[in-house]
């Protein structure tokens, strides 16, 4: 089955019709500022990168979220299955906190010096270390790519065809 997904380059603002797309597929209106990053072959949404504060002024940690249906619900399958340990285990951990480290400075990076209220901390998905979710690094890899666990899930569904 593989893994319906590519790159697009989103220099403007959702528009109203891909809000509406993204807050179904979320199952709620997004509460930060963000752009579709990766789409499937149809043009929906697969990945969308977030900005680093939610509008209320809460961090959001989460810098990419995997939102496409089909590849969710093929994740979660593979997370209800043992997955996030068995990532652990077969991903090294120094290229794992090198992942984090680097998801981590890009997402802080879009913050203002200035900025006084509460910042986002940790890595893929606010984890410090380890892995918390198999979506967050997936979307990670998909939309910037050089996350293991996230190549190590597109491994795993394309070897397993998980569906």
């Amino acid at each position: 089955m593989g893994i319906d997904a590519a790159k697009v380059s989103s220099i403007t603002c959702p528009s109203p019709v891909e809000i509406t797309k993204v807050a179904e597929l979320l199952g709620r209106r997004p509460e930060v500022d963000f752009e579709i990053v990766v789409v499937d072959s149809r043009g929906e949404p697969v990945v969308i990168r977030n900005g680093p504060i939610m509008e209320d002024g809460r961090p959001m940690p989460t810098r990419y979220w995997l939102v496409g249906r089909d590849l969710s619900r093929r994740v979660a399958r593979l997370e209800g299955s043992g997955g996030v340990r068995a990532a652990e285990l077969a991903v090294d951990a120094s290229e794992l906190a090198a992942a984090h480290e680097r998801y981590a400075a890009e997402r802080d990076s879009l913050i203002s010096p200035d900025y006084l209220g509460p910042r986002p901390t940790g890595g893929v998905g606010g984890t410090r270390q380890g892995v918390k979710c198999l979506h967050t690094h997936l979307a990670h890899y998909l939309a910037a790519g050089d996350d293991p666990v996230g190549e190590w899930v597109v491994e795993q569904l394309e070897e397993t065809d998980v569906v």
